[in-house]
């Protein structure tokens, strides 16, 4: 069964007219490698507590 919802609460809604232009920063090579460790660790660490989870 189909029903028509109630679209009165979206004429509520905040219009989005107003934007803001994001800056977009790019990444030295010392934080890629910095943000690879990280990435690294954190999947050497997820490895090694699923070995022990499910032995």
């Amino acid at each position: 069964m189909i029903i028509k919802l109630d679209t009165s609460v979206f004429r509520f809604a905040k219009s989005k007219v107003q934007t803001e232009d994001k800056i977009i920063y790019s990444l030295t090579k010392a934080q890629w490698i910095n943000a690879d460790r990280i990435v690294m660790a954190a999947m050497f660490a997820a490895t090694i507590a699923g070995a022990i989870l499910f032995n």
